[in-house]
């Protein structure tokens, strides 16, 4: 019942940080959306809790040119800025952080594919976040360990359609059918 209780709080806490950043982005006029392990996180826990695994932080992507003005709409908000993170000023919330990558780029110069910049989604709690397609590509594109867990979470919870699958291009669906024949 305390690891419910624990856990409960931890998820709460991440959805305030996230409103919090999200409303600051909003407020400045910055297109954002949720994306990583906190919106995989989001879309799985939407489809069977259970399944749910939590994130350490909060991964957002905003456009790079949109960088300064998500810098000062963080620092209006209460974060304090930390490379390309931020964290929430509050010292109880201080595990929080936000990392920042920007859409349509490479987050590694390797990467097979840019941060992909389709319409984002709506929660129930307000802020936006990736669709589950960019997760996949996203995860598939920086393939390590934990995004492979990622995309198992997904593929477990039927997140991951024939439909999404057409999307992807060849060397993405191998990494697909590599993780799944891990099960």
């Amino acid at each position: 019942m305390l690891t419910n209780v624990i856990f409960d709080d931890l998820v709460d806490q991440r959805r305030d940080t996230t409103k919090r950043a999200a409303s600051a982005l909003d407020l400045a006029g910055v297109c954002h959306r949720v994306v990583g392990g906190w919106a995989v996180f989001l879309h799985v826990d939407a489809v069977d809790p259970i399944l749910a695994r939590m994130t350490p932080d909060i991964d957002l992507s905003i456009e790079r040119n949109d960088l300064d003005a998500a810098r000062a709409a963080f620092e209006t908000g209460g974060f304090k800025m930390e490379g390309l993170s931020f964290r929430y000023v509050d010292p109880a919330r201080r595990r929080s952080a936000i990392h920042l990558v920007f859409l349509n780029e490479n987050v590694q110069p390797d990467d097979l594919e840019p941060v992909p910049c389709s319409e984002p989604v709506r929660t129930p709690h307000g802020f936006l976040i990736a669709p589950v397609v960019d997760l996949v590509h996203m995860k598939l594109t920086s393939y390590r360990l934990k995004d492979q867990v990622h995309i198992q979470d997904l593929d477990r919870a039927g997140l991951i359609t024939a439909e999404i699958e057409k999307t992807l291009s060849e060397p993405l669906l191998a990494r697909l059918l590599e993780v799944r024949s891990k099960r």
